[in-house]
């Protein structure tokens, strides 16, 4: 048994999940019928597609109403038909429902659509997505392959603080290259603006026939919608975390390249023993996950830049979520300096030198340019982190934070 092969099983869903929510369906289907509203439970996503991975626990449903229910609130329509069931209210593009027991279920109000152009939502479009990937039956292996490697080099998830590959953009490079082996090795290829455009829709022209605003380092086109750029997420790291992963992976395959790796505090500091960690503690704020997401990484990005910008030499960081959130900074053990330089104008620039000097005390010449000494506000990273965290930029973004 090769490797893929032998990955390909380790990660293929139990039956028993696959009934389970069968089951589920069923049960809403029951109160659809109860109520009398012209709208079918159908399996949404990719337990629908049959790119469902094992250990995966979020599935989708989509509940279809007739497309005569296009001028009325189909949110409001499914909340009263899983009135029952004790649904949360997640807010949306069109407001949907999650519902947790052994799986978590996001239950998805769509209009019954047959073309593209029917939709009055984008999520109306998603069922035809489904029915696509449903015609190359003979790469669904590959496309869970592309999941499962995507994930464990956390590159996986469109939300605004992954920035990752989509499920949808990894169906669509799976079937576009012929299978996983092939989309890693085309990968090796990208270009910046790199155009995969499945039935060659725009002809070459993509670039110039796509909205700005939507292109991408990599543009994947929508087979159902050939307007749309599925890849208009994507950030230009995640895409070459990819491609250095895939480079990797083929110069030496390993089953490594499919486990999720979550870092624990006890292996960071074995890792960097002889370096100084700072640890963060965060309790998100009670939002969206997307939002709460994106809260949690502008904080990340926010220490990350002052740290670089008060002239620590910062050697690593990363942070990971699930109920709360943990950062680490990996930094030179080092008490900087008491003053720093800073760089002037030249000496026949006259008056922004007179104004240079105006501004700093210590003064001083070297090469026909003026320099300047500056007492540092902070000399240890300690200092700037305890100020950072206290900070009303970061204080609106999460509920709590605390050096660990």
């Amino acid at each position: 048994m090769n490797l893929l092969q032998k990955v390909s099983l380790q990660i293929k869903p139990d039956n028993k999940v696959i009934k389970e929510a069968d089951e589920f369906v069923k049960k809403i289907n029951k109160e659809i019928r109860l109520k009398k509203i012209k709208a079918t439970a159908v399996a949404g996503g990719s337990i629908a597609k049959g790119t469902f991975l094992k250990n995966d626990h979020d599935v989708d449903i989509f509940v279809k109403f007739d497309y005569s229910c296009r001028n009325k609130d189909i949110s409001k329509l499914l909340g009263n038909i899983l009135k029952k069931l004790k649904p949360e209210l997640v807010h949306g593009s069109r407001d949907y429902y999650q519902i947790k027991n052994k799986l978590t279920y996001e239950i998805i109000p769509v209009l019954d659509i047959k073309k593209p152009e029917m939709a009055v939502n984008v999520t109306d479009m998603s069922p035809l997505h489904v029915s696509w990937v449903r015609k190359f039956p003979q790469y669904l292996k590959d496309i869970r392959l592309a999941k499962q490697f995507c994930k464990s080099i956390k590159v996986y998830g469109a939300e605004s603080y992954i920035k990752g590959f989509s499920g949808h953009v990894l169906d669509i490079l799976v079937i576009n290259y012929k299978g996983f082996l092939n989309l890693l090795k085309n990968s090796q290829k990208w270009k910046r603006y790199t155009v995969i455009d499945f039935y060659n829709a725009h002809k070459g022209n993509a670039l110039r026939n796509l909205n700005r605003s939507k292109i991408s380092p990599l543009i994947v086109i929508d087979p159902i919608q050939p307007k749309r750029n599925a890849a208009a997420a994507l950030s230009e790291e995640k895409i070459n975390v990819f491609k250095e992963a895939a480079g990797k992976f083929l110069e030496k395959p390993s089953e490594t390249f499919f486990i999720k790796k979550e870092f624990t505090i006890d292996e960071i500091k074995r890792k960097y023993k002889n370096y100084k960690i700072i640890f963060l503690e965060l309790i998100p704020k009670e939002e969206k996950t997307d939002v709460s997401g994106a809260k949690l990484l502008k904080a990340f990005e926010h220490i990350k830049k002052h740290i670089k910008i008060n002239d620590f030499n910062l050697v690593h960081s990363d942070w990971k979520w699930d109920k709360e959130a943990i950062f680490y900074f990996v930094l030179k053990k080092e008490v900087l300096p008491m003053y720093v330089e800073r760089v002037g104008p030249p000496l026949h620039e006259k008056e922004y030198v007179k104004n240079f000097k105006k501004k700093h005390k210590k003064t001083f010449i070297r090469k026909d340019r003026v320099y300047a000494k500056v007492k540092r506000r902070y000399r240890k990273v300690e200092e700037l982190i305890k100020d950072l965290i206290k900070d009303g930029y970061i204080k609106e973004k999460v509920r709590k934070i605390v050096i660990a």
